[in-house]
């Protein structure tokens, strides 16, 4: 088990992409403590965890309370006696699929405001019980809107390029307190467009072209990925756990490309 003992926090944890993180990283025994708005879906995937045998803790918390992502932070260091892995999984309902002539800077604004301020508290909260033991993985979350131009994806391309650049430049600051800092680029993931915001969103861009959601989804996979498929839930938990182990300990600093070659580096 690559992450045996390892505390993590997982913010967002009730999520598509937190939750599927959350049961792998439990697989590989992580001892976990979960975060976000839901009390009870939190309880119910941390029954879930400690019904299979493995550790994991909930706490009902905004990730963009900064006292509050503080405390929490506190909490679960002196409970365990240290964080190893912070995961920032939350996601925030935005728009997408408006024109910019009728986008109005509130609708851009949200994502960006949001997802960067969410980042930035969560990361600061864990860094320094980091780095009192020189040793510690920060893990973000981007799409390909970072690198891509287009019609309907204004907010979430400029928000996804600052976390990334958020990523790379806090790896630099951080590196010499010995944590890494890794940000996770996959591309739509139709498991996740289940999920009620994650579906409006994507909607939003599907009217936009005047399809289907599946549609738009079928046509990215075999249009837009050199693969012909999109990335599953299963493949993202994978490479979460091997970026949070040891074995991935000369990786920092990193945009890793999970899009199935929508993007190409």
């Amino acid at each position: 088990m690559i992450l045996q003992g390892k505390r993590c926090i997982i913010h967002g944890a009730a999520g598509a992409i937190g939750g599927a993180v959350a049961r792998r990283f439990a697989r590989e025994g992580a001892r976990l403590f979960l975060a976000g708005p839901t009390l009870s879906k939190l309880e119910q995937l941390a029954s879930e965890i400690r019904a299979a045998g493995g550790n994991a803790a909930a706490a009902q918390l905004d990730a963009l309370d900064g006292p509050a992502v503080r405390e929490h932070a506190r909490a679960v260091a002196d409970a365990a006696g240290g964080i190893d892995v912070m995961l920032n999984a939350a996601g925030f309902a935005h728009v997408q699929g408006t024109p910019f002539a009728e986008l109005s800077y509130e609708e851009f604004e949200l994502p960006v405001h949001k997802y960067n301020r969410s980042n930035f508290l969560t990361a600061q909260a864990a860094a320094p019980y980091m780095a009192r033991n020189r040793s510690g993985v920060i893990l973000t979350l981007s799409t390909p809107g970072a690198r891509l131009s287009g019609a309907g994806f204004l907010g979430n391309g400029v928000s996804s390029a600052a976390i990334e650049a958020m990523s790379r430049i806090l790896a630099g600051e951080l590196g010499p307190q010995g944590i890494r800092v890794i940000c996770m680029r996959p591309d739509a993931i139709p498991e996740a467009v289940a999920t009620s915001h994650t579906r409006a969103v994507f909607e939003g861009m599907a009217s936009l072209n005047g399809i289907s959601v599946e549609a738009m989804l079928q046509g990215r996979a075999q249009g837009a990925t050199l693969l012909d498929r999109l990335p599953t839930l299963d493949q993202i938990s994978a490479f979460a756990a091997f970026a949070a182990s040891d074995g991935a300990g000369a990786m920092t600093g990193a945009i890793a490309n999970l899009s199935c070659g929508s993007l190409v580096d």
